[in-house]
This record gives structure tokens, sequence and C-alpha cells, in this order.
């Protein structure tokens, strides 16, 4: 943030950033920028993948990139066709991630707890020719699935596939040894391209534009039909090298990456983030394991650490961490959803990362817009989610008129500049609704900048509660409720009320071995808040529900008090 922007939002009084610092935008591809590393940093380590035993150089990693990319384009696949990845963290999915942009291929990410009707949507709202998939995963029989949807499997020729249910897929391919009929094993594709002439590869990456689109994120959403984010070089290399510019990331930084890959948080701001500058990947496991994730770290002495807040949390209660090291870890990020402040400031004291950073953004906008510095002042780290960055501009917009709001006063986060998705796939009509004619992407996010644009989110639009006419964001009430003792998890939500239009409810889990009641938590609140964003309705419970990337999903939350309580919905808009 230079001098220019904090003057921007103080001198005008408006909620109005820009960054405008020196660093230029790349006009490069993820393929260009691969090879660069790759012919840099050559046989140092690259990845690491503790729980298959895989230990990868960056020539090694570049070699098996190669080979497998041109493995795809000799089943046919071609520039701009679609190839759908479905799988945990597995060392297949950092391979498919590089070599299908080697390719020209557009990389599908597909949440690995979809499900039969999911995956089905998926596949045929951006036409996959291709899908690539582990065999299973905890208790999601993947190839179950994809049999089930294409029983026409059993008689086809692996790559030839003519499903009724998924008309445009050709070809399955499966992680393991197993050869499963109709499909073709992953290592007998990578076996097609090793020692091949790579003259054709390198024609379709010469060829490849920094505006393609080569990644469709599907957005995990708690509501409505998921929407896939279409994203480009310009989009995610960027980001990607901003986020960790923002972490003085070097070739000697090694980071540990327990989030999923199919999530923008760990193949945009961490496996492409080290590519950027030669970093080394950790990854604990195929899925998020606090002891694993522990271990990873103390046996890889891993600099940085990503998780959502639920990952810290979880790995500072587990009895594992007294016996971890993690004297090695100098920053990484916190994000994914609102981090509350009391976890912050134990990842900073036990955990020791001292420059541990939070980060705001969506995968609408590639994702990260706002991140703090590793050299913030401590109360701005563990208050704020730090201020724009470089080539984003934000504005927060009155979510009624679209006006541009006060300094410090709530409203919407609007986000432009090179980090906003080219369009949603095949979706003119949610694209538009999203983006408006200005470039800005509409969040949904309630957000406040203040005088030195540090932004700060409040909730979201749809989340915000009204009560008697006064406006209530839950996660204020919700960082005042995480100072109990007695608290390990929080989610503030609104009820109908016939009288108030609207009641606040709030869900706890408790600490491992604390007790509390509702009259205890109402009286922790009692002369510490406002009145009216004292709870009405304290619920306590062994676990919220969450999508996988750890954001709390209120409206089924809201839902079960609803029906729980007999109350009657109100809200009318």
């Amino acid at each position: 943030m230079t001098d220019r922007d904090t003057n921007l939002a103080a001198r005008n009084g408006i909620s109005h950033v820009k960054s405008d610092e020196d660093a230029p935008l790349w006009r490069r591809t993820i393929p260009e920028v691969f090879a660069e590393t790759v012919m840099s940093f050559g046989d140092r380590d690259a990845a690491v993948f503790t729980e298959h035993g895989e230990r990868w150089s960056w020539k090694e990693l570049g070699a098996k990139v190669d080979a497998l990319a041109a493995g795809l384009l000799a089943l046919g696949l071609e520039k701009g066709d679609r190839i759908g990845i479905w799988s945990p963290n597995r060392p297949e999915w950092l391979l498919i991630q590089f070599a299908s942009a080697r390719a020209g291929l557009v990389l599908v990410n597909i949440n690995p707890a979809y499900r039969l009707t999911e995956l089905e949507y998926a596949l045929n709202k951006v036409g996959c020719r291709a899908l690539l998939s582990a065999e299973m995963f905890k208790s999601s029989d993947y190839l179950g699935m994809i049999r089930e949807l294409a029983p026409e499997l059993d008689e086809a020729e692996p790559g030839k596939l003519r499903a009724e249910r998924l008309p445009e897929l050709r070809t399955v391919i499966a992680t393991g040894d197993v050869q499963h009929p109709g499909m073709l094993r992953f290592a007998d594709v990578m076996a097609m391209g090793e020692g091949a002439d790579l003259t054709a590869l390198d024609a379709v990456t010469s060829s490849l534009q920094p505006d393609d689109a080569i990644n469709i994120q599907f957005t995990s959403g708690t509501t409505g039909t998921p929407k896939g984010a279409t994203l480009s070089h310009v989009n995610i290399l960027n980001n990607a090298r901003f986020t960790v510019e923002r972490l003085h990331f070097s070739g000697d930084d090694r980071l540990c990456i327990p989030v999923p890959l199919y999530h923008c948080f760990g193949m945009v701001m961490g496996t492409l983030g080290c590519v950027t500058t030669g970093a080394v990947m950790v990854f604990p496991g195929e899925g998020f394991e606090p002891a694993a994730t522990l271990q990873a770290i103390t046996n890889e002495r891993c600099t940085a650490v990503y998780g959502v807040p639920t990952m810290f949390a979880a790995m500072l209660d587990h009895p594992a961490f007294g016996d971890a090291d993690t004297a090695s870890l100098r920053t990484g990020i916190m994000a994914g959803s609102p981090c509350p402040i009391e976890l912050m400031k134990r990842v900073v004291a036990d955990m020791g990362v001292a420059e541990v950073t939070i980060a705001y953004g969506m995968t609408e906008t590639s994702p990260v817009s706002f991140q703090s510095h590793t050299d913030d002042p401590i109360d701005r780290r563990v208050t704020t989610v730090g201020r724009v960055h470089p080539h984003v501009e934000v504005r927060i917009a009155d979510p009624e008129t679209g006006a541009t709001m006060p300094v410090g006063v709530p409203g919407e986060i609007l986000t432009g500049g090179y980090s906003v998705m080219l369009g949603y796939w095949d979706d003119p009509e949610n694209t538009a609704a999203s983006i408006d004619a200005e470039g800005f992407m509409h969040s949904g996010d309630l957000g406040t900048i203040d005088e030195q644009g540090y932004a700060n989110i409040v909730g979201r639009v749809k989340d915000m509660v009204v009560r008697g006419g006064e406006n209530v964001y839950p996660r204020e009430i919700e960082e005042y409720l995480y100072r109990h003792p007695a608290v390990g998890m929080v989610q503030v939500f609104g009820v109908p009320d016939e009288k108030m239009g609207e009641e606040i409810a709030v869900w706890i889990v408790l600490r491992e071995g604390d007790q509390a009641t509702a009259e205890d938590i109402i009286e922790f609140c009692r002369g510490q808040i406002a009145h009216f964003k004292v709870p009405r309705y304290v619920e306590f419970v062994d676990e919220v529900p969450m999508t996988v990337t750890g954001k709390a999903q209120k409206f089924r939350m809201r839902e079960a008090m609803i029906r729980k309580l007999g109350l009657t919905e109100t809200r009318t808009a």
C-alpha cells in the first residue's frame, strides 16, 4: 500500500482504495513460469508428499509434467478442452495441474465432497472431455459413482466412452494400479508421454496467450447451484505471485499445504505461489489431519503453513501439539473464513508463526484481494484482513444504492482489476449479475475500510441481522464471544421474530472439558455489548455445519433453529 492509497481513503473520506505499487503485472503463461523455475532450481526439492512417500526435485517434477502433458495430447485431447480433476491431495493432482496447463487444457476443479448429482452437473456444465479421478477417499467411492453415471464404461474402449448422462466425456483416468473396465490408468497415460517427441507439445505451449482460460473452479457456495468461475493465466499467476511476495517467499522456504488442492487456497496461493518463487511444496496428507500436519511441519522443517481457522485451532488443541517442533515456522496465511482474533493471537504466541498474515478474497477474484503484511503491527494483523493487493481496486458500496460508503461504514465489497475472473462458464446471466458494467465483482461480503486502507470483514450481506431496525453484524458478536474461556467455536445468525423482525441466535462449540450454560453466555454479554446485540437464543452443539473449505453454513443453522423453536419465517427480502 502506497501513501497514495492511504490518502485516497483518508483525503476523500470514502471507502475506495487502489494499489499503485511498482511491481509490474505479469503478462505470462503458467507453463512459461514453471519452465523457468524448473531450470533455475533443478535438483532442489520441489514437492514432498509425506503420506505417499514421494519426494521430487524440480527437475523430476518438470520431467513428470512433460510426460503427462504429452500423454494427454496422445489421447487426442486438444487445446481448450476441459479436463476434470476429482481427487483429494495426491501427487497426481499436482502433476495434472501443471501438465494440463502445458497442454493448453482447461483444468476443472471438482470438489472431492461432491456426490452423483453434483458431479454430473459439473462435468456437463463445462463439457469435460476427460476426467482424472482418485479411486476413493474416506467414504467416497469415486469410481463407483462415475460408473453409476456412466454404466457404458463396462463395455467401452478406454478413451472412447459414449455415455448418455455424460455426453461430452470420452476419457476417464483412474489413479492406482488396478485396471478398471473402460478406464485408463494414470501410470499408462504417463507412459504414453515418457520419452515422446515434445515438438507438438511445445507448439501448443507456445501458442498459449496470457488471457486464455486455463482453470475453472466451481464455487463451493452455501446455497444455489455451483457456478464455474473461469480464470486465466494472468488471473491466477499474478495473484499467486503477489500473495507469496507479501510473505517474502524465496527458494529457501518450505510451505506446508494441508488445505485442499481443488480450492484456490491450495492450487493458487499454494502450489502456484511456490512455482513463482521456487519454494518447496509439502503435502501432509490427502485430507487435513492435525497430527499429520504437525508431523510434516516438524520433519520437513516447514517455514510456512496455510490453513483455515478451524485447521489452526485443531492443531493448537491437538494432544500432539506439545510434541511438535514448530520452531522453523516463520510465516503463513490464515484465510478461507473469518479469523477469530483470539485464535490469531494463539497462532502467533503458541505456534510461533510471528509473521502470519490474514488474506481475504473469493474464487472469482483469483482469489486474494486484501492481505496483511508480515511487518504490519500485530494489532492490525489480528483485527483486519490487511490492505489491498497490487493492481487491485476495491470500494465499499451501499448494497441497495451502489453508492460508495464513507470511511469506516460497512457496505458490500466490490473488487476490480486484473484478478476479476473471465466470467462464469456458459452462464452469462449470473456473470452479468455478479460483475457490473465497471468491471467490479460484487462479493456479497460486508466490510469496512479505515483511513489507513485496512479492511475488515463484518459478515455477509445476506447474514446481516436486522433486529428492531438495528443492523447487527454477526462477526462483531462472534469476536466478543471468543473471549469467553469456555468457547471453542461460535456462530451468530438471525432467526425470525414477530415483534423484532429478527432475533439473534448463537451456536457454540465448547472447549473440551469446559462447561457453560446459556445464562452464562448471556450474562457474559450484558453490559459489555449493546443490548440489541445480546443473543436471545443460545445453543450448545458438538459441531457446526461447514463446507469442506471451512466456511460455516449459517443458512443450515438458521433452518435448524427455526424448526426447533417452531418459528415462522417473517423476512420478505
